[in-house]
C-alpha cells in the first residue's frame, strides 16, 4: 500500500494514529506541537508529562483525546547542523521510531509531518527524502496507509521547492541542441523545427527490433537484435579482441544476479521496491529468453537502489540507456543521484511535470 502526500491540517486527519513532532522534554513547543496539543486538549500534556524525557529518535504514544485518531505518537527528531553530524540517521530512527510503534499499536493508518524541516532547521529535500525512505522501506514489509501532511501553503511548497529543483535540474541537463549538431539534424535548414527533431530522433533510433510497444519517453531496442548498447558498442575500428571481449561479457540477468548477490538482501524486497510483480520478476531472472522493458529495467534499478552509474549500466546491458535528450529520462536521473528511490513518488512527480509514467500496470 503506497503512503500519499496530501494538503491538509494535521489535527483534521482521520488516521489511527498522528505523529507529533514533540520536544525532549514534556513541554508544549510550537508549530506542529503545538498545534496538535490546541486541537487534542489540556489532557494530552498531562499523558505526554507522564512519560518524561524522550531522547533524539525515539517514540512515545498517548490517546488523542479530542483528534480523529486513537493515538497521538511523540517523536524526537535532530537538529540540523551541517549534515556531518548524522542528522539524516537521527531522523530516520525518529521515523522508524514511530512506524514500529504504529505497528506495535495496531493501527491501518498513520499521519505525518514533514519532520524537522521547519524549526529544526533540516534542508526541505532532505527531510522529503528521508521520510520517502524511511515509508518505503517499512512497506516493504507492513500493510499500512500512510500519510504526509503538508499544512499550508508555505509547509506545501517543501514538495513544491523539491519539484522546482527538479525542473532547474532537468533545464541545466538538458541538451536537445548539442544531439542536433552531434547528428548533423543542423545541415537541413530547409525543415521546421518539428521536421528536424523527427529527424534527430530518427538518426539516433537504433536499428534492432523493439522490444516493447508501450511509449515510454527514451531509447528503447531489444539487445539479443542489437547486441552492444550506446555505452558498450564498440568503435568501427575497435579490434576483434576488443569485440569478443565486449560480447563475452556478463549478460543482464547475470549482472543482474550479481547486484543481488552483492546486497544479501530478500529478493522480495527488491520486486517490491521496485512494484513489479513477483511473476515478472521470477521471469528476469529465470527465463533467458526474456526481454524486460525499459520501464522495468529502471524499475529493477530503483528496487536495488542503484547509483546512476549501475544504473546506467544494468540499462545497458539490456539495450536500453538514459539519455540526457529525453527529460523524462533527466527527471529519473535526478531521483537516483538524490536517492530517492520510491517508484510511486517519482511517478507523482513524472506526472506533475507532464512527463510519461513509469507504467507498472502495462507489458512487461
Amino acid at each position: 500500500m503506497p503512503f500519499q502526500i496530501i494538503r491538509n491540517d494535521i489535527t483534521k486527519v482521520e488516521a489511527d494514529a498522528i505523529v507529533n513532532t514533540a520536544n525532549p522534554l514534556p513541554e508544549v513547543g510550537g508549530g506542529t506541537d503545538w498545534a496538535i496539543h490546541t486541537a487534542a486538549g489540556p489532557e494530552l500534556l498531562r499523558a505526554r508529562e507522564a512519560i518524561g524525557e524522550i531522547g533524539v529518535g525515539h517514540a512515545a504514544a498517548t490517546p488523542a483525546f479530542n483528534l480523529a485518531a486513537k493515538y497521538v505518537l511523540h517523536t524526537v527528531s535532530p537538529a540540523w547542523v551541517d549534515g556531518r553530524c548524522g542528522e539524516e540517521e537521527q531522523l530516520r530512527e525518529a521515523y522508524d521510531a514511530a512506524l514500529c510503534l504504529a505497528d506495535e499499536l495496531g493501527c491501518r493508518s498513520v499521519a505525518f509531518p514533514l519532520m524537522a524541516a521547519g524549526t529544526y532547521g533540516f534542508p526541505h529535500d532532505v527531510a522529503l527524502s528521508v521520510a520517502i525512505r524511511a515509508f518505503t522501506d517499512f512497506l516493504l514489509d507492513h500493510e499500512m496507509q500512510i500519510d504526509l501532511v503538508l499544512f499550508n501553503g508555505k509547509a506545501f511548497g517543501m514538495a513544491g521547492s523539491l519539484f522546482d529543483d527538479l525542473k532547474s535540474y532537468i533545464d541545466d541537463n538538458y541538451v536537445s541542441e548539442q544531439e542536433e549538431k552531434e547528428y548533423r539534424v543542423d545541415s537541413l535548414p530547409q525543415l521546421s523545427s518539428r521536421e528536424r527533431q523527427r529527424k534527430a530522433k530518427q538518426m539516433r533510433k537504433p536499428r534492432g527490433r523493439r522490444a516493447e510497444t508501450e511509449f515510454d519517453g527514451g531509447a528503447c531496442y531489444d539487445a539479443a537484435a542489437a547486441p552492444f548498447a550506446a555505452a558498450e558498442r564498440p568503435a568501427a575500428n575497435a579490434s576483434l579482441e576488443e569485440m569478443i571481449r565486449q560480447q563475452q561479457e556478463s549478460s543482464f540477468r547475470e549482472y543482474l544476479t550479481d547486484l543481488l548477490r552483492e546486497r544479501s538482501g530478500k529478493t522480495s524486497e527488491v520486486y517490491k521496491r521496485a512494484e513489479i510483480s513477483k511473476q515478472i520478476f521470477s521471469n528476469i531472472l529465470n527465463r533467458e529468453d526474456y526481454q524486460p522493458t525499459r520501464n522495468t529495467v529502471i524499475q529493477l534499478a530503483i528496487g536495488l537502489q542503484l547509483d546512476l552509474p549501475q544504473t546506467q549500466k544494468l540499462l545497458d546491458k539490456a539495450g536500453y540507456t538514459l539519455t540526457r535528450g529525453s527529460k523524462r529520462d533527466l527527471a529519473i536521473r535526478y531521483f537516483i543521484e538524490h536517492k530517492m528511490y520510491n517508484v510511486t513518488f517519482i511517478n507523482e512527480a513524472l506526472f506533475d511535470c507532464g512527463y510519461p509514467l513509469l507504467s507498472t500496470g502495462s507489458k512487461v
